[in-house]
């Protein structure tokens, strides 16, 4: 049997996740205001949201997608230490707490030959609800990871988000996301939630700064995924974006859906 068919399969037997697919209330309000914060920021911006024990995400903004970077670092490490590859809680630890690209590569590698570890990883996305993404297997930049170049849309990010703290293959790497080191506790991490972000520049040099991450609200919890294209092309303004995104959210809770995991 083909690995990642291998891989869904035991995910699948470790928890089955019923999704709640209530209709989410209508965003129309929020689009109005996120738009109107978008205007305000020097930077192209988008959020994708869905509560917890759903997958019906909701999209703000005109910037959906674009390559994962560090983001990807969550399903990797969940696939390495599933496949029980050696150190790899230590590895994780050092991969999504200080997004340690050497401790990625080592999770990577020892998934075995490239096509073979994006399938494993890709299955990890597939249990936890992106039925789309695929995990770049090619060293498409030399200079940087191929996990790294997936792209991976703000909608499908924010699926698996949803799923990850209902996921108990997921659980070791989730408590991971609540631990990153001081420097990057910028944006959803302001708040308090378990997050992971990515960034890197583009190949004409402007960076992308993402993140997403699971945050409350009064009506549950709600998987969040925050991309920024900063028109200065800095990481700076990028990470100011984020901050400014969350800060949005945080003013807007009371609106916003939550959900939480069957049983």
């Amino acid at each position: 049997m083909p690995v990642r068919r291998v891989l869904v399969a035991a995910l699948a037997a470790a928890v089955a996740l019923p999704l709640t697919l209530a209709a989410p209330a209508s965003a129309e309000p929020l689009q109005t205001s996120f738009a109107q914060l978008a205007s305000s920021i020097p930077a192209d911006v988008g959020i994708a949201y869905s509560p917890v024990g759903q997958n019906r995400p909701v999209t703000l903004g005109a910037l959906q997608s674009g390559v994962a970077w560090s983001t990807i670092k969550v399903p990797l490490a969940i696939a390495a230490i599933h496949a029980n590859v050696p150190n790899a809680q230590d590895l994780a630890a050092k991969a999504v707490t200080a997004s340690d690209n050497d401790a990625a590569e080592k999770l990577w590698s020892e998934l075995g030959p490239a096509p073979q570890a994006a399938q494993q990883v890709q299955a990890v996305l597939r249990a936890g609800g992106d039925a789309g993404t695929a995990v770049e297997s090619r060293r498409l930049r030399p200079e940087f990871s191929a996990f790294g170049q997936t792209q991976w849309p703000l909608a499908r990010q924010a699926v698996f988000a949803a799923h990850l703290p209902c996921l108990a293959v997921a659980a070791p790497v989730y408590r991971l996301m609540n631990n990153t080191v001081p420097n990057q506790r910028w944006g959803l991490a302001t708040v308090g939630a378990p997050t992971k972000g990515g960034w890197g520049p583009g190949r004409g040099g402007g960076y992308l700064v993402r993140q997403f991450g699971v945050v409350g609200t009064p009506a549950g919890l709600l998987a969040v995924a925050l991309a920024a294209e900063p028109k200065d092309g800095s990481f700076d303004s990028g990470v100011a974006a984020l901050n400014q995104m969350t800060n949005w959210l945080s003013t807007h809770a009371a609106e916003l859906p939550g959900g939480r995991c069957a049983g």
